[in-house]
């Protein structure tokens, strides 16, 4: 039997001689953009010329369903059974991706061609999410190759509809539900916390968009005639939008402030400092809830946020008191927060503040539930063993992730423990021109995932549990 040192060779070996890279400039070459009503083909074109055969060589039974959504995107669904005493792992990733954004890349580079410079590979999807999927597969590659098994049983799910908001995803869950059937949740999406430290994320905020405005009369008039005469409703709307924050952005409506920051989750959290780097933005150590550091105002607290505003016309002023005035804005919530009263207890507190004339609707996409899986579970502490086995570092445990996934229909709809170990690095460009991964962290979680997979073969995992919130 080969040797877990061997085996982590072999994965470093698999990066070194350029097969991942070149693997994944396969992969990127397809133009995934879910965004794009006119993508459909391409996407059921990457499940089938991409995902399918590579699965099906690894010895798993794989089909390719439509979304139960008409506009949604297709799904892909591999199962290898191995024996019935055996617990079953879910893999997820995504197939699709963000717009290529073409004309806004740096010279040299594409969106659809891989282009490695330095330390870095370039590539649309190389971190979100093709470059973490195509990690975790060939990790399971390696594991059957070396062992002539993978020692648990495995469910393979690949989406592509997770950057135009995952629709029909929790549809298919629920129709799939047997299909989907396992013990935990295994997968990858995101950055970790710090670019040399692996990370485990145990769920995300959620995430609800929603537009205020306030609409007065048609058209505009003229400030110089009407000024002092016409309530404006970009003066109204400020105004509105202020009294939900104090001037350094603590939330000011009760139902909006969550009692979850609990001792566990506190200690969980004060083992993740977020540290500044040369090439991301400076931390306002002045903003946010001032009681809380700044990880707990990320991963265990609320934020709110003003995404734009709009009154006349920004581009070309005129001196004119405007009939109307809209922004688009957003919460980030934790569990503890009722999403059902999110909008509201908003409604209740303009009312009571004297703001009846700001109408609220929620937005039609931006919407993600909040998921937390306790930090003590079993899965946790057995996740966390393996990763700091195979690569000597202890991995940053949090709570749940600052942004969202839909992490819920795991959670929630198939009732899994979920744990997430993100491959990518906070300043990948992820959502941005010239996104990228970067070498050393890419063939580190191709050891990583090789050696965890291996772990759970051998000890299969801490035992069948069921999902344990916090």
């Amino acid at each position: 039997m080969m040797k877990q040192a061997t085996l982590l060779e072999a994965a470093g070996t698999y990066f070194d001689d350029g097969s991942f890279v070149a693997e994944l400039n396969n992969w990127v070459g397809y133009h995934t953009e879910s965004q794009r009503p006119d993508r459909g083909p391409e996407l059921y074109r990457f499940l089938n010329e991409e995902i399918a055969p590579k699965a099906e060589a690894m010895g798993y039974h794989c089909k390719v369903f439509d979304n139960p959504i008409k506009s949604g995107g297709p799904f892909l669904v591999g199962k290898r059974h191995e024996g019935d005493d055996l617990p079953t792992v879910l893999t997820y990733g995504h197939g699709d991706v963000i717009l290529g954004q073409d004309e806004l890349w740096r010279g040299g580079l594409s969106p659809w061609k891989i282009v490695t410079e330095g330390t870095k590979i370039y590539g649309r999807g190389t971190a979100d999410n093709k470059g973490q999927l195509c990690i975790n597969m060939n990790a399971l590659r390696l594991v059957i190759e070396a062992r002539g098994s993978l020692g648990f049983n495995s469910v393979l799910l690949v989406e592509t509809g997770e950057e135009a908001g995952s629709l029909g995803l929790p549809e298919f869950a629920r129709q799939q539900n047997d299909l989907l059937k396992a013990d935990v949740l295994i997968a990858s999406d995101g950055p970790r916390l710090q670019v040399d430290r692996p990370s485990i994320s145990l769920g995300t905020r959620g995430a609800i968009n929603f537009d205020l405005s306030v609409n007065f009369r048609e058209g505009a008039h003229h400030s110089g005639n009407w000024g002092g005469l016409l309530a404006d409703p970009g003066i109204i709307l400020a105004h509105a939008i202020a009294s939900i924050t104090d001037v350094r952005g603590q939330i000011n409506i009760a139902e909006w402030r969550p009692d979850t920051l609990t001792d566990d989750v506190r200690e969980a959290i004060s083992d993740c400092a977020i540290v500044e780097t040369s090439n991301g933005p400076r931390i306002d150590q002045d903003w946010g809830e001032k009681t809380l550091t700044p990880a707990e105002r990320v991963y265990g607290w609320n934020s709110f946020s003003v995404l734009a505003f709009k009154t006349g016309i920004p581009e070309a002023p005129v001196n004119a008191i405007q009939g109307e005035a809209s922004a688009h804005c957003q919460l980030r919530y934790v569990v503890g927060t009722d999403p059902e009263d999110i909008l509201p207890a908003l409604r209740r507190h303009f009312d009571a503040h004297g703001f009846s004339m700001v109408s609220i609707k929620q937005a039609e996409k931006g919407f993600f539930v909040a998921t937390r899986l306790a930090p003590k579970h079993p899965w946790v502490n057995w996740l966390k063993s393996s990763i700091e086995k195979a690569c000597g570092k202890k991995p940053a445990i949090l709570p749940n992730s600052g942004g969202s996934l839909p992490n819920d229909v795991f959670a929630d709809i198939l009732g899994l423990p979920t744990l997430w170990v993100p491959h990518s690095y906070p300043a990948c460009s992820q959502h941005a021109p010239d996104e990228h991964i970067l070498a050393p962290l890419t063939r580190e979680a191709l050891q990583i995932m090789t050696s965890v997979f291996w772990d759970l073969g051998e000890s299969g995992g801490p035992g069948k549990t069921g999902p344990e919130e916090g």
